[in-house]
């Protein structure tokens, strides 16, 4: 069964806690402490499988951990590092917090993995705390806490179009004509149970996917039928092929069948009716002459003054499918390239920081530098990627929203002076 919504639970690992213990050999009566540092809690970590096309195992496992890092040792022994968790997904997942389904990451573009949870810092053994006054530190640090969260994954399918519709308007039948897919196509509603993708070659111009979307009917977006089921899948999309039976087979008015697909679009995401739209008049080989009004040119007056070009086509025979083509290229050739990625909302780094931890900004004369500590700063650094670029911007908004630059410019930093924290230095500038 096709999935593409599930639930999860992840959980990063918890460091390992520093060890207390004293050197004790022969003739070595009063030795000192040598407890060593704990090791660092696994990753949770997501990456793109391109082998997979659906969520379908996260509704059969719904937990992952990665593994604790191990408690430091005697003898300045340091604890073994916990084993990161490695999470596949196929390319289009968008990574959602549950509650809030604001957005994570979305495994898309360059986004091929990302480090969604780090594990905790693993504590200093009892060695780091020894002073002229106090030779046997009886102490340790603790490490870092796991991290963890409900997740909420959607799958919304990468393609430069999508084709939309009411069902039995013939777009399955529109697919397998016009690229390589193979969707079942046969005569009820709802046959298209899956979103189905295809790529369309075209002999002197670059080519394209088009994304087959299951046949909405009015009410999709307020949950009836299977419609909204699937409209995420649109989403992603640069241009609709709006695919209608233009002659009216099911007894529908063609004209009421687009602006009733429309208004579903519109409910639903309201930047999708601003997407380039063309319409594929549909079944032209079942329209009869019978004197009236052709419903082709019933069409053509309706939405072409909108600017919407209206091509008649059969799916059946691939009359008209070759001008269409062309004209979604020519469209597609007008936009940019690169596909729709979904910017992150929602910072794990933030949601487990809490106002009320501790810090200090100082001035060392010694090494002229500019010191900040402090377990906040501590929990931030170790849960905080600054190799990425969404990571650092994160660091400096929270150097900014903590009060800390402003407590640096009233201690007199200048720019490039150097701020140093937790063994990491940096430059300062404004």
């Amino acid at each position: 069964m096709f999935a593409d919504r599930a639930k999860i639970y992840v959980r990063s690992g918890k460091g390992g806690d520093g060890h207390v213990s004293f050197r004790r050999e022969k003739y070595v009566p009063d030795g000192g402490p040598d407890g060593g540092d704990g090791g660092k809690g696994g990753d949770v970590i997501f990456v793109v499988d391109t082998g997979l096309n659906t969520l379908t195992d996260f509704r059969h496992i719904g937990k992952y951990k990665a593994q604790d890092g191990q408690e430091g040792g005697k003898k300045n022994c340091r604890g073994k590092d916990g084993e990161d968790i490695i999470i596949k997904v196929p390319e289009g997942t968008v990574i959602k917090e549950f509650n809030s389904k604001k957005v994570i990451a979305d495994m898309s573009g360059e986004n091929k993995r990302v480090v969604l949870l780090k594990g905790g810092k693993g504590g200093k053994g009892n060695q780091h705390y020894a002073t002229s006054t106090m030779q046997a530190p009886k102490y340790a640090q603790p490490g870092q806490p796991a991290q963890e969260l409900e997740l909420w994954l959607e799958l919304k399918v990468i393609a430069d179009v999508g084709l939309v519709g009411f069902p039995n308007v013939g777009k399955s039948t529109f697919l397998s004509r016009v690229t390589n897919a193979r969707p079942k196509i046969a005569n009820y509603h709802f046959t298209t149970l899956n979103p189905n993708l295809g790529v369309v070659d075209l002999n002197d111009a670059k080519g394209f996917v088009i994304a087959d979307i299951p046949g909405l009917i009015e009410g999709a977006s307020e949950g009836v039928g299977l419609g909204l089921e699937f409209l995420r899948h649109i989403e992603r999309t640069k241009v609709l092929i709006h695919v209608v039976d233009a002659a009216g087979t099911e007894g529908r008015d063609p004209i009421e069948d687009i602006y009733a697909i429309n208004k579903e679009l519109e409910h639903y995401n309201a930047g999708l009716t601003d997407r380039p739209q063309v319409i594929a008049a549909n079944k032209t080989d079942a329209i009869y002459d019978d004197g009236e009004e052709s419903p082709i040119d019933r069409i053509r007056a309706e939405f072409e003054p909108q600017g919407v070009k209206v091509f008649p086509i059969s799916a059946v025979s691939g009359q008209g499918l070759r001008e269409l083509l062309y004209e979604v290229r020519h469209m597609l050739d007008g936009l940019d390239e690169k596909p729709t990625v979904f910017e992150q909302e929602y910072f794990p780094e933030m949601a487990f920081m809490t106002s009320d931890e501790p810090f200090t900004v100082t001035y060392d004369p010694d090494e002229d530098e500019y010191v900040v500590e402090g377990p906040r700063i501590e929990r931030m650094l170790g849960y905080t990627n600054l190799e990425s670029e969404k990571g650092f911007v994160f660091f400096q908004n929270f150097l900014k929203d903590s009060g800390i630059l402003e407590q640096l410019e009233e201690l007199g930093i200048q720019e490039g002076d150097t701020v140093r924290m937790y063994g990491l230095s940096f430059d300062y500038y404004k």
